[in-house]
Parts: structure tokens; C-alpha cells; sequence
């Protein structure tokens, strides 16, 4: 398999693991050193980050992968990922649906024991049709 299909199913667990709170999956794919930038500027390290899942803070109902593309260098080591995505954020105050539309880039490192995401920034993508 190519590092290019690697880090594609790489990807589809990780969001998978985020809807169904897979902590052994998330552990295995984020780097100890992660550095995750939300969307709002927040940031959150690996060990923050998988606590705000487990205290509900990062929910994720459903995610829907509008594009994704993984660019490999340094030998296949490195892999750049930049995605679109749509995401069920699940009911808000209100009791409506929140969806959010995202743009993200990762980057993921090849170690000994395997991929591992080191970064992830995400960005708003504001849309045109009323949801």
C-alpha cells in the first residue's frame, strides 16, 4: 500500500474514532507532541484535546469527507493532508442540529511504530444554501 492509501484510511479511522469516542484508535493516531488548532484559534494538545471529547466539549455526530488529498515527501516519512469536511455537531442550545463546514490541513509522520498526526489546523468555510 502506498503511503498515499496509508494515510487516506488513516484519515476515515480518525474521524471514525471521533464519532464512536474510539480513545484506543485516537491514542494510536495522535502524535504525544500533537498540536490541533480549532477552527475559533483555540488550541488544544493531545492530552487536552482527548479530554474535551470525553467531557462532551468535541462532539461529532457525523462527519461527511467533501475532499481530501494526502501529498507524500521525505521519502514517504511525511505526509501533508488538506480536506474539506462537513460536520454533525449534534443539537445545540436550541435543540436544532448544528452542522459545520470545515477546511483542514494535518500532518502526519511515519515512525517506527507507525502514522501519526503531529498537526491539524482547521478553518470555517462559510456556506451559500441555508441548512
Amino acid at each position: 500500500m502506498s503511503a498515499i492509501q496509508e494515510v487516506e484510511q488513516l484519515e476515515r479511522q480518525r474521524f471514525a474514532a471521533q464519532i464512536t469516542k474510539d480513545y484506543a484508535v485516537l491514542e494510536k493516531i495522535f502524535a504525544d507532541d500533537l498540536v490541533y488548532t480549532h477552527a475559533n484559534g483555540h488550541q488544544d494538545s493531545k492530552t487536552s484535546y482527548l479530554a474535551s471529547i470525553r467531557a462532551g466539549q468535541s462532539r461529532y455526530d457525523r462527519v461527511d469527507i467533501d475532499a481530501l488529498t494526502v501529498r507524500p515527501y521525505n521519502d514517504e516519512r511525511t505526509a501533508v493532508v488538506n480536506g474539506t469536511v462537513r460536520i454533525d455537531l449534534g443539537p445545540g442550545p436550541d435543540g436544532q442540529p448544528l452542522t459545520t463546514h470545515l477546511k483542514y490541513a494535518v500532518v502526519y509522520i511515519k515512525n517506527p511504530t507507525g502514522w501519526q498526526l503531529v498537526l491539524w489546523h482547521a478553518q470555517k468555510q462559510l456556506t451559500m444554501s441555508s441548512e
